[in-house]
């Protein structure tokens, strides 16, 4: 007789319920949706304000990114981000998910996994900058206000996403 296996992850018909309950509270909340990359330019800027001083005054994008927030680290989003994290974390504890390991296949290696996760990240960071938000803000965020847009920018995010893989698919499976 075979044991069933308890699952590590939460149902994702679940999950996707809450994230939707989420997205509502971030709007009942805050007024906005939920977002990521302007957490991540908040920190940038309040990094390149404490190192350069100069340069963020004589730089059109930090300056106009200052006149317009007083302190970037004050944002919704830098706080909705600790909060992620800390749920992360929480998650990872309740399922017993909490390991320093890198997941990858067996065809490639840790560092080849890394370097790749970095490449992406930074392309998916300038990305998110061109496209005005990240997929949680342009999508999630958009679409639950039914925004053409936003569904647009998904289909083109996720088509895009689908041709990536194919082409990257050595690394991964």
């Amino acid at each position: 007789m075979s044991e069933v296996k308890k699952s590590k992850y939460i149902n994702p018909y679940i999950g996707g319920v809450l994230l939707g309950l989420v997205i509502l509270a971030a709007f009942f909340i805050s007024g906005r949706g939920i977002g990521a990359s302007g957490a991540i330019k908040s920190a940038i800027v309040t990094t390149v304000n404490t190192v350069a001083p100069t340069h963020a005054e004589n730089n059109w994008f930090y300056e106009e990114y200052n006149a317009s927030h007083a302190n970037p680290m004050k944002s919704w989003l830098v706080f909705e981000i600790i909060g992620v994290l800390i749920g992360a974390f929480i998650s990872g504890a309740y399922w017993k998910r909490l390991k320093l390991k890198v997941e990858h296949s067996p065809k490639i290696s840790s560092k080849r996994r890394l370097i790749f996760a970095v490449i992406g990240g930074i392309l998916f960071g300038f990305g998110s900058q061109f496209g005005r938000g990240c997929a949680s803000g342009a999508c999630l965020s958009g679409m639950s206000l039914l925004s053409v847009g936003s569904f647009v920018t998904m289909i083109f995010m996720f088509g895009t996403a689908f041709i990536f893989a194919y082409i990257f698919r050595k690394n991964y499976i």
